[in-house]
């Protein structure tokens, strides 16, 4: 057995003993599905004008019906794609910990909600969830299931108050929902094993979530088809496919736990 099968192999065991277990995602995930990645060569952003455009409030007030259907285009896109066996592992990883009473919690960036369709239960939604929406005016706080794209209407209107309706995403110069940092912080910092997951580590307050969790005590396992900033703070790294990866070590774990 090489060092790199002898790693698999004890995070396999940390995962089947692992009793409060968290994962952090990225885009990398969603990318082995066929989501592009938001820059970079078949990125969804082409230049900083776009982004001022179609992911600010200040571009959705000026032109609501281009954003919306900017964004109806994406939903088409995701509903064109699968979850891959990355987010199965994970999935069944989750179901495996709570079926032995431990706390498990899934913190995604991503807003295709393919986690959720893949099986994941407790699942922390950083950056919002393309599928659903909310009002601009906020009338309430009340998240709107979206029909199948193409909406009838850009942009779709509150059943409430009747104002506009707006993709429930976090836009560039937006803060995170408070409560969700809360809750993905409270993941962070209670667990002990915690899988870092096709991101590059750079985004905040995300990034800075695998650092909480090590200064708590966590195990921190990076998965990523390149080294990042975490590298070098993990106590495990694997570069490659999260697809290929996060299947091998459920087989581990589940050969370690009998």
């Amino acid at each position: 057995m090489n060092a790199y099968q002898d790693e698999l192999r004890r995070v396999g065991r940390l995962m089947t003993e692992a009793r409060r277990a968290c994962v952090l995602t990225g885009a990398g995930v969603s990318a082995e599905s066929g989501i592009p990645t938001f820059r970079g060569a078949g990125g969804f952003w082409k230049d900083e004008q776009e982004v001022r455009d179609l992911a600010t409030l200040e571009g959705f007030l000026r032109d609501p019906k281009r954003v919306w259907e900017w964004y109806d285009m994406r939903r088409s896109q995701a509903k064109l794609v699968q979850p891959n066996p990355g987010h199965y592992a994970l999935a069944e990883w989750e179901q495996q910990i709570t079926t032995r009473g431990g706390e498990f919690a899934l913190i995604t960036q991503n807003i295709d909600g393919l986690h959720r369709a893949a099986g994941s239960q407790n699942v922390v939604e950083l950056h919002g969830n393309i599928h659903l929406a909310r009002c601009v005016n906020e009338c309430s706080e009340e998240l709107i299931p979206l029909p199948e794209p193409p909406l009838p209407e850009h942009p779709p209107k509150c059943p409430k108050c009747g104002g506009m309706l707006r993709p429930h995403v976090v836009w560039f110069g937006e803060p995170l929902n408070p409560r969700i940092i809360e809750q993905a912080t409270q993941a962070a910092y209670s667990a002990e094993l915690m899988l870092v997951v096709g991101t590059s580590a750079q985004v905040y307050p995300a990034a800075g979530l695998p650092y909480a969790a090590r200064s708590h005590g966590a195990v921190i396992v990076e998965i990523n088809l390149e080294p990042t900033e975490l590298t070098s703070a993990a106590q495990f790294a694997f570069h490659g496919k999260s697809g290929e990866i996060l299947p091998q070590l459920l087989e581990l774990a589940k050969e370690e736990g009998g």
